[in-house]
């Protein structure tokens, strides 16, 4: 199983060995009771990673306990995982260190964290793979401060996240300027991150819209829909009627974010 070294960050002094398997909770230690709720991650928006650099997200999160619990008593954060249960997953995500828990009510604390996410090819254990991108579940671990194998509580379904690639999209509409009912070529090139080689390579087969402005207006009219070729490639063609602005836009997958082109005018005379 893969494993971020970000989660032993999360939980203090604890071992990244001893988190690849999560540890039984046991009794009468101060995560026994311990609960989350209301875990928002990256302010419930898609996380979008590019080719190269870290994206590091915020995340919200309550913790209900018994009543007298000190914040500083234990180590909380969110995770990412996948696999059928969070006690067994298959992929774990973490942040480099546990959140900053605040006290909300006698049996409540109120808390914020970051996760780190790295698309750096063969940086560390911890870097992204491009396989990465999708849909992944959310949960949350508590452990004792003291770093006790013991004391560890694991919390999942807490939610989904779509953990995506991010996409770019160009657009070049000719000629310029063009005679009215003439013929108008749009061509565009949509491609996305790979975090396997830091780059971005052409994402074929896909369908994208492409979509029409007129001048003076400011809302877009999709005129059809285009797929893309094998290698990311869009080409299309359409009739000159009056001066606007011409763009493809993709409306994203669940492993790819959504991305609209930087509009083409075309004078029209």
């Amino acid at each position: 199983m893969r494993i971020r070294a970000t989660v032993a960050a999360v939980t203090g002094a604890l071992a990244l060995s001893a988190l690849a398997v999560p540890a039984a909770q046991a009794a009468g230690n101060p995560v026994s009771g311990v609960t989350f709720s209301s875990v928002v991650i990256n302010s419930g928006k898609n996380i979008v990673v590019g080719a190269s650099a870290q994206v590091t997200v915020t995340a919200t999160y309550k913790v209900t306990h018994p009543s007298g619990l000190n914040p500083s008593s234990i180590e909380t954060g969110p995770v990412l995982y996948r696999g059928t249960s969070i006690t067994s997953p298959t992929d774990i995500l973490g942040g480099d260190e546990g959140g900053t828990c605040t006290v909300s009510t006698s049996t409540e604390f109120k808390c914020t964290a970051e996760i780190q996410f790295r698309p750096v090819p063969g940086a560390d254990y911890d870097d992204l793979t491009s396989a990465e991108a999708g849909a992944w579940k959310v949960g949350a671990v508590a452990v004792d401060a003291t770093g006790n194998t013991n004391n560890v509580k694991w919390q999942g379904d807490l939610g989904t996240k779509n953990l995506q690639r991010y996409s770019k999209l160009t657009v070049n509409a000719a000629p310029e300027p063009v005679k009215k009912g003439k013929t108008i070529t749009v061509t565009g090139a949509l491609t996305r991150a790979s975090w396997d080689a830091a780059k971005y390579y052409g994402y074929g087969t896909q369908s994208v819209n492409l979509q029409f402005r007129k001048a003076g207006s400011s809302t877009y009219t999709t005129l059809k829909t285009v797929k893309t070729d094998s290698s990311g490639n869009l080409k299309t063609t359409t009739t000159a009627t009056v001066d606007g602005t011409f763009r493809y836009s993709f409306a994203g997958t669940s492993t790819t974010s959504a991305v609209s082109a930087t509009g083409d005018y075309v004078d029209v005379q």
